[in-house]
């Protein structure tokens, strides 16, 4: 919103700067003193102009910035996991030439741990009370 009324305030500008212009005041002084004020009044318009534009710049380069540190973050876990999957590969690959049984891996750390296995109930101590 303040973009759009900052573009109408810089068309009106250069309108008022013409409509000085059609009816030139009889003092020549005077006329100098609208030149000077017009002239001040679109300086100031460019100044406000760029400087919107540099903050709105340093905006989109803070945020360009996380984004590329999410996409370094989530790119390096998953270089991480091809080198542990390309690993395990190759232990396996060699178990095979060497004719033995692959290795087991070890459990992922993405995957649940392993319930623990049933066990048989205790049996009663047959020894006799005393």
């Amino acid at each position: 919103m303040k973009s759009h009324f900052l573009a109408f305030t810089l068309a009106l500008s250069p309108l008022s700067a013409v409509h000085a212009a059609e009816d030139p005041p009889a003092d020549p002084s005077l006329a100098r003193d609208q030149a000077k004020a017009v002239s001040a009044t679109v300086k100031h318009d460019a100044k406000v102009v760029a400087d919107a534009a540099k903050d709105g710049a340093k905006q989109v380069a803070a945020r360009a910035k996380e984004v590329a540190h999410q996409v370094a973050a989530a790119s390096k876990e998953g270089a991480h996991e091809v080198a542990a999957s390309a690993k395990k590969g190759a232990e396996r690959a060699k178990a095979a030439v060497n004719g033995e049984k692959a290795p087991n891996p070890p459990p992922s750390p993405h995957s649940p741990p392993p319930k623990p296995a049933d066990r048989a109930p205790p049996t009663p101590d047959k020894t006799p009370p005393s």
